[in-house]
């Protein structure tokens, strides 16, 4: 749980203290503060406001005769200070723009992002893209053609078309039914969209079917609307980045070979990245979602073409990192997603 609320001089030595860590790496004592602070505070001003920061929970004490170091929630407070008006430097707004010229599609935008990522944060960088995301539906048919069988026909804006065989025994009567009930209603919607706001309508209306929703819930159920299209590509870039600072070899272990497997950095971005907020999510500690990342951070935003999510991007790295560098980046990034893919459109 955070501390309690902390003063003015108790905020600008907490700053200074997990800016100074960040910087160094090394405990950070009373005089090294005193030498550097503005307001002249003498080494023992500083040592006291240190003692009663420990007290509420921000500050650790490696060993006994070192200096302080920030806690989690230190980091926590510390990043909640941060205003919103930093801007990224010239330089990492060049490398940026030089990856990142010339893309042509989701895939490619992210798997360079997640090396840019990598690159200007000296730690991990993920992206997640949902394959074939801008599929919006045309149109759909549905075709008895036997006993227990159906032809889900299924045609996007784009010109994918695909046709998938179903086990059912419905009328033709209800399938064209269904079938204009689902292109009346959801032409022009990506189809991850569609299926999601499918399930949501017959979850709702699960106790009040009428044979219209009954015939659509056994279509969608047989996976009329399923297909390739929602897989997610996942890019990781710069693990190794994690493993000079890993003096724990299990530990490390478990943390690379987590890295490794893209289902758990879907879930691991799906957890704490909210689609329907544009900001920029700070999450310190992702122990709840993945023991393995205990002390971890995650940096992470929606990428998204208008009001359609194409998947997410994020910085993962350890408590110890330059935040403000990091989140200017991913920020940045992910505004920058819109403009690119909707230019290339």
């Amino acid at each position: 749980m955070p501390g309690p609320p902390i003063g003015n001089r108790e905020r600008e030595i907490l700053t200074a203290i997990v800016e100074t860590f960040i910087a160094t790496g090394e405990p950070v004592g009373s005089r090294t503060l005193a030498r550097s602070n503005r307001e002249g505070l003498s080494a023992a001003t500083i040592r006291n406001v240190m003692a009663d920061l420990a007290d509420s929970g921000f500050l650790e004490q490696p060993h006994t005769s070192a200096g302080r170091v920030p806690s989690t929630e230190a980091y926590r407070y510390y990043v909640e200070q941060l205003t919103g008006n930093a801007t990224l430097s010239d330089e990492d707004e060049n490398v940026i723009h030089s990856a990142l010229h010339g893309v042509t599609d989701v895939q490619e935008f992210m798997e360079r992002t997640s090396h840019v990522l990598s690159l200007i944060s000296q730690n991990v960088g993920v992206t997640v893209a949902i394959r074939g995301a801008k599929h919006a539906l045309e149109h759909v048919y549905f075709s008895r053609l036997g006993d227990q069988k159906v032809l889900a026909v299924v045609v996007t804006k784009s010109g994918l078309v695909r046709d998938r065989l179903l086990r059912l025994d419905l009328p033709q009567a209800d399938l064209d039914a269904a079938s204009r009930f689902i292109n009346e209603n959801y032409r022009g919607w990506s189809m991850d969209s569609v299926r999601t706001d499918l399930a949501r309508r017959l979850e709702e209306e699960r106790n009040e079917y009428d044979r219209l929703s009954a015939s659509v819930a056994q279509l969608y159920r047989q996976g009329a609307l399923s297909g390739d299209d929602d897989a997610r590509m996942v890019y990781v870039e710069g693990a190794a980045n994690l493993v000079s600072g890993e003096r724990d070899g299990e530990r490390l272990k478990h943390l690379l070979r987590t890295l490794e497997e893209k289902q758990k950095i879907v879930e691991l971005l799906g957890a704490y990245l909210d689609t329907r907020q544009e900001a920029v999510r700070v999450v310190i500690g992702l122990d709840e979602a993945l023991p393995s990342m205990s002390n971890l951070v995650l940096i992470g935003a929606p990428a998204r073409v208008g009001d359609e999510v194409m998947g997410s991007l994020a910085v993962i790295g350890r408590t110890r990192m330059d935040y403000q560098h990091a989140i200017t980046a991913v920020s940045y990034i992910a505004r920058m997603f819109d403009k690119v893919l909707n230019e290339t459109d």
